[in-house]
């Protein structure tokens, strides 16, 4: 580690502690050249899941991809920002759980359904519409005809 003030990598670790958060150690340091202390970050390097597209395409998974279709799906619910980064979080911690390197996009889009049918019934027919593509009233309708009987349940 090289100090930023003299560029000296001649430096010892003076207190270390984890984040609040627990996603990282902070690591006080003072350089042995110039004697300036600064603080560094460790974080466990993960490996980004790589999302399968319909066409075969592969791309990142985008944690602010999925708060933004979120985010519409909830316009004007009661809903919080909170619970949809939760979810969000939620969402990509079992995906890193149970794939190592790459998934299907449809079951991202599937996970977010699931989690959004537990949360608002408006929000989750708005973003099933999209998802799904609902070529005519009548799959509109049946997808409503689900979450009434469902909730009946």
């Amino acid at each position: 580690m090289k100090c930023p003030y003299c560029n000296s990598s001649e430096n010892k670790v003076t207190d270390s502690r984890e984040t609040s958060e627990g996603v990282a150690i902070r690591r006080r340091r003072e350089c042995l050249n110039c004697n300036k202390r600064f603080t560094t970050y460790e974080y466990v390097e993960k490996t980004p899941l790589m999302v399968i597209k319909k066409d075969g395409r592969r791309e990142p998974f985008n944690h602010q991809k999925i708060i933004s279709g979120l985010l519409k799906a909830c316009e004007k619910r009661p809903v919080s920002v909170e619970k949809l980064e939760a979810i969000v979080n939620e969402i990509e911690t079992e995906l890193q759980k149970r794939f190592e390197q790459e998934l299907e996009s449809h079951i991202v889009g599937e996970l977010v359904m699931e989690k959004l049918a537990k949360l608002d019934d408006v929000a989750y027919v708005r973003f099933a519409s999209v998802y799904r593509q609902f070529k005519d009233i009548n799959q509109f309708m049946r997808e409503l005809r689900d979450v009434f009987s469902k909730k009946i349940k």
